[in-house]
């Protein structure tokens, strides 16, 4: 396992954009990880709640050696799958929710943002920026399901309430980053995470409803994967199969 580097923040605007302040003159797998962001923020730049000192907010930077532009959503699927597998280690079944939210049933657990850095034909680095909801079981926003890995374990053991140990769970986290990060690496490893990430991916063979925000329409369909391109394929009412880029598609919950 390659060496890791971890900065301890207690307030910062965001932990994406002090690993983008200090790509440079850090190396690979250089962590930041803070108490409070005042400005964390989470995709389609919606902002991230997060009280102080209850969750796991922070950012692993990327600087991978032979990754092609053109296989970038790895870093994605990796990621994900690394927080899949450290809830299932706490008893908690989770899936993807399509590029990479993290799902228990219809609650979300954690969000994920990825900045990626391209260099010709080639992925740079990638800023990982991940909002693991641990200890909070109350939330503020008006984000329709958020809950926490207490608010679970307390609705599998009602008696359960005991707060998780921070810096342990974040090295256990790490753990699972690591190991499927260093599987990116081998053609063997890729395609294990890709076929992993299929099989997890949230709503997946069943029909739901969902919004083309190409043109504000909303249909039934069925997800059937991710293609190539990372797009989402969902098979329509009429046998179809549609693919989706990021912002292109709602999911009606």
């Amino acid at each position: 396992m390659k060496q890791i580097s971890i900065h301890l923040l207690n307030t910062i605007d965001s932990t994406n954009a002090e690993a983008r302040r200090n790509i440079d003159k850090c190396g690979d797998l250089s962590v930041w990880i803070a108490e409070y962001q005042t400005a964390g923020r989470g995709q389609r730049g919606n902002s991230w709640e997060s009280t102080k000192g209850l969750n796991l907010t922070f950012s692993i930077l990327l600087k991978p050696d032979n990754i092609l532009a053109v296989n970038q959503f790895i870093i994605s699927q990796m990621t994900a799958l690394s927080i899949v597998d450290y809830l299932f280690s706490k008893g908690i079944e989770a899936k993807i929710k399509w590029p990479n939210d993290i799902y228990v049933e219809e609650r979300k657990i954690c969000g994920i943002l990825i900045e990626n850095i391209i260099s010709g034909d080639k992925l740079s680095g990638s800023i990982v920026g991940i909002g693991l909801n641990m200890n909070q079981t109350r939330f503020n926003s008006d984000a329709p399901n958020p809950t926490s890995l207490l608010c679970e374990k307390k609705r599998l053991m009602s008696n359960e309430d005991e707060p998780f140990d921070l810096k342990e769970e974040f090295n256990r986290l790490l753990k699972d980053f690591c190991c499927l990060y260093d599987a990116v690496n081998t053609a063997d490893g890729t395609d294990y995470i890709q076929k992993r990430y299929f099989e997890k991916l949230y709503r997946l063979g069943g029909k739901y409803s969902f919004e083309d925000m190409r043109d504000n329409t909303v249909f039934e369909g069925v997800i059937r994967g991710v293609d190539e391109n990372a797009r989402l394929k969902i098979e329509t009412s009429d046998g179809q199969i549609k693919c989706f880029a990021f912002k292109e598609i709602k999911y009606i919950i």
